[in-house]
């Protein structure tokens, strides 16, 4: 007889892993009408996007304003690309509606706001306050009695902001168990590799100092990054958590991977295909 955890394993990384290639089948689809965007920083979080929609949050993807629904809160604004493409896999936004990503009058602006999109809790891109509004989430949630998770997904550059540092004492102070930070870790910044604007290293350890529980993971990874949310689920429920996730601008398509200009990708029409190609090789089946 089969072992059953490993069939349920396999049955939970088989569908994260289609739904990360449909996020990223979309943000290409969505990035090539105006020709550039953030591309790389997408398709470095679809892996992690699709554990949260597909195996961790709670949401009724007719209804993003469910009352009981876990929050995720998109600090990072400019990675709005990805987080379409994840509402679109996932229901909340009709996939029909993707290709008007950045147009005028589109519910899809080029960074995150709340008053447009379905399913996007807060207006990020202003680095920095994610994490503070996802205490205030957290605390409202628990004085309501309902037992709603909030997941903050910031960025390493975000770590260079006091505003972070302050929200985690706050957290780990009130004791907020339901509150996840999602760090993700690229090492690339607008003004460069993050090592240079401003070291952050050691992260992880630096979370637990702020009395976290902080697990470290690779992003691109799906088992591991199931495996590294099952483990943050099992700490003490008093306790916030913090994912740091290790990942890779481009993933998934080997011409955007080593582009030496990743911030903000400019790709050119002839490249399309190329990165349609790759994406198909390396992990379609």
């Amino acid at each position: 007889m089969a072992d059953v955890t490993t069939h349920v394993d396999e049955v939970r990384t088989r569908r994260v892993t289609n739904a990360a290639l449909g996020i990223r089948r979309s943000i290409l689809q969505m990035a090539e009408v105006q020709g550039q965007g953030y591309v790389g920083q997408g398709l470095a979080v679809a892996d992690v996007l699709a554990v949260l929609y597909f195996d961790r949050l709670r949401y009724r993807a007719e209804d993003p304003e469910w009352e009981d629904r876990d929050r995720l809160l998109l600090s990072i604004g400019h990675y709005a690309l990805a987080l379409y493409a994840a509402l679109g896999e996932a229901g909340v936004l009709d996939k029909s509606e993707l290709p008007t990503y950045g147009a005028d009058d589109s519910r899809l602006p080029m960074s995150g706001m709340s008053t447009y999109t379905p399913g996007m809790e807060i207006s990020g891109g202003s680095l920095g306050h994610g994490l503070g509004i996802g205490v205030g989430m957290a605390l409202g949630l628990r004085h309501q009695g309902r037992n709603a998770h909030v997941y903050d997904y910031l960025s390493d550059g975000e770590l260079d902001e006091g505003a972070t540092w302050e929200a985690a004492m706050a957290a780990a102070h009130h004791r907020l168990g339901g509150l996840t930070a999602i760090v993700d870790v690229n090492a690339l910044q607008a003004d460069g590799p993050t090592a240079n604007v401003l070291k952050t290293e050691s992260v992880t350890e630096k979370w637990r100092a702020f009395g976290w529980a902080a697990h470290r993971v690779d992003g691109n990874d799906v088992p591991a990054l199931l495996a590294a949310f099952d483990a943050a689920q099992r700490e003490d429920e008093h306790t916030p958590r913090a994912i740091v996730c290790d990942t890779l601008v481009g993933r998934g398509i080997e011409l955007l991977e080593n582009r030496e200009k990743a911030h903000f990708m400019r790709i050119d029409d002839d490249e399309w295909a190329t990165c349609r190609t790759q994406l198909e090789e390396r992990y379609a089946r």
